[in-house]
């Protein structure tokens, strides 16, 4: 924060702080002191399940009954309106759910991350991009427990096991690397504009809709004229839960251009999301 001196009419130092000129700061030198941090933000994670109960028994069972019992609700509804159903199915809406809740969930709290911790960001200095990191820690923690729910489901629903199904993990990792982004990104948005928070859920909501989560990927290719095809991948969930739900549901190989396209989102959104963030975190103090 610098500071100038301006003489008053009584001849008065009076101290008039402006914040940061907006930019990048050195970038080998902030990644020097991220790593450094890393505890602090485990720490910082670690208070924040403890403070939504997420290491008692009902904390989490909640994480696992809530997305169930909204997969059940989807699946009702779909398998009133439409021909689709079958375990598979049902299979198939809780692994898109579990995944999204997680998506969503780590873009939710980095959304508040920052103007949450005001205290923190006006009382120690730390690279800030800590704080949407943390939220992403928080809510991938609480996506773990979901993880042999959802196992036990394929078993029960004769899931095709295959090798094919760890590379479930290359998808889940991207996941992983987009939310970091995107809870920069929201983080960064929530301290200029204060209703993004608001606007957030519904958002959320429609990108449900629009993702493989309620329907398979098949399902958009063959409803859809073909000239639409090529542009489903311009929504990174597209490839991004629809390859995971592909690979660890039914075994099957996504096509190359899922591949790309869920690599080629996780690094925009993390190269893109750090590098606003960064730009913009030295100017934090004098907006929250």
């Amino acid at each position: 924060m610098a500071a100038k001196a301006v003489k008053s009419k009584w001849d008065a130092d009076l101290q008039v702080y402006e914040p940061h000129k907006i930019g990048l700061p050195n970038i080998k030198q902030y990644y020097r002191d991220l790593r450094t941090r890393i505890p602090f933000a485990v720490q910082f994670s670690r208070s924040g399940i403890k403070a939504a109960h997420s290491q008692t028994v009902f904390g989490q069972m909640w994480l696992v009954f809530n997305p169930l019992l909204l997969a059940m609700v989807y699946y009702i509804l779909v398998s009133l309106l439409s021909d689709r159903g079958g375990i598979e199915y049902l299979a198939h809406i809780v692994g898109g759910l579990f995944v999204f809740f997680f998506i969503s969930g780590s873009i939710s709290a980095g959304a508040g991350s920052v103007t949450g911790g005001g205290r923190l960001i006006l009382n120690m200095a730390f690279p800030r991009l800590l704080m949407p990191l943390a939220a992403v820690r928080t809510a991938f923690f609480r996506f773990i427990p979901t993880l042999p729910v959802y196992i036990l489901i394929n078993i029960v629903a004769g899931a095709r096991w295959s090798w094919n199904m760890l590379l479930g993990v290359v998808f889940l990792f991207l996941i992983v690397v987009f939310s970091v982004g995107m809870a920069a990104i929201m983080a960064t948005l929530q301290v200029y504009f204060r209703d993004t928070t608001s606007f957030l859920p519904y958002f959320l909501r429609i990108w449900l809709y629009l993702s493989p989560v309620l329907w398979f990927v098949e399902d958009a290719e063959s409803r859809l004229p073909a000239h639409i095809h090529p542009f489903l991948v311009f929504n990174p969930l597209f490839s991004l839960i629809g390859g995971w739900t592909d690979l660890t549901l039914r075994g099957l190989m996504p096509e190359p251009r899922i591949w790309i396209a869920a690599f080629v989102w996780a690094v925009i959104a993390l190269v893109g999301g750090a590098l606003l963030f960064m730009s913009r975190e030295r100017d934090f103090a004098v907006r929250i």
